[in-house]
């Protein structure tokens, strides 16, 4: 079970704190637990019961409205919502909902609904990247389980493969590219977006996924040699360790073009070589790759 502070509802939910404690008092919305100092403390089901509240009045429905509804109603009316607007925060909440619960045909349901509705790109840039991105509060503050993570992680990379593997292979004489991650990088959530993007485009990738040690990285340019290297960096220990890394693999593969990104990066004051151009979205790095293709 969750253990949320009223801080971290408001960070969820958007709803500022005080205006829980007003709708506690007046509403009886949630009934928060309190800790031996006397501190509120709220579970699973008073976060998704204030995010599907917080649906509701962000879109026109009055919180007196709300407070009389049971909770299948309440689940109902955000249903209902969720299938006549195209804001892409409904869809959000409603994962963030399903991951709390480790509901697998729920989720898996919602993401398929919303790839068939949005497309597949809309889907994880706007809404499956703000997800994971807003479920970042949980993980920092104990919220999520190692559990919940692979769940999540493991149904959207599934998602992401079968959407690489439905695109055509491009011919051999197509530019090549490398996808990889350095080593102690292991998520690669973002990599495989980036190898979708790439192949569709109509580039030839080859991925090889997190943890690839740099002595792997020149042999597998020496063996494939590739035009594109594109890589992603957000767990280095220190950013003088991201400027040395990014800039002898510039030196060592200089005829090639290096394509990096990572929240780490946008941090940084780089000394960018001639060979490295950063990008932090599916656009920059479409934009990229038709400079350089």
């Amino acid at each position: 079970m969750g253990n949320y502070s009223i801080k971290e509802l408001e960070k969820l939910s958007g709803i500022k704190a005080h205006t829980i404690r007003i709708w506690e008092k007046r509403y009886k919305i949630v009934a928060p637990e309190r800790t031996t100092t006397n501190i509120r403390y709220y579970s699973d089901d008073d976060l998704k019961k204030i995010i599907n509240i917080s649906l509701l009045n962000n879109n026109g429905v009055k919180i007196s409205k709300i407070a009389d509804l049971t909770s299948d109603q309440l689940s109902e009316k955000v249903r209902e919502l969720s299938e006549s607007k195209t804001d892409t925060d409904i869809h959000i909440d409603q994962l963030i909902v399903a991951m709390v619960d480790l509901e697998e045909e729920n989720f898996e349901k919602a993401l398929a609904s919303l790839i068939l509705r949005y497309g597949f790109e809309k889907t994880i840039t706007e809404i499956v990247y703000p997800f994971l991105e807003k479920i970042g509060v949980l993980w920092h503050t104990g919220n999520i389980t190692p559990a919940q993570e692979h769940f999540i992680s493991n149904l959207i990379r599934q998602k992401l493969i079968v959407a690489i593997d439905a695109l055509p292979i491009s011919p051999s004489t197509a530019t090549r590219v490398l996808l990889f991650l350095p080593e102690n990088e292991l998520h690669e959530l973002g990599l495989l977006f980036y190898n979708y993007i790439t192949k569709k485009a109509g580039l030839r990738t080859y991925y090889f996924g997190q943890m690839v040690p740099y002595k792997d990285v020149l042999s597998i340019c020496e063996s494939h040699h590739p035009k594109i290297l594109i890589t992603s960096i957000t767990t280095s220990p220190s950013p003088q360790d991201v400027q040395q890394y990014l800039s002898k693999l510039c030196q060592d593969q200089a005829e090639c073009i290096i394509l990096a990104s990572g929240h780490i990066l946008k941090k940084m004051a780089l000394k960018i070589p001639p060979n490295l151009h950063l990008f932090f979205n599916n656009t920059d790095l479409s934009k990229l790759l038709r400079i350089h293709n």
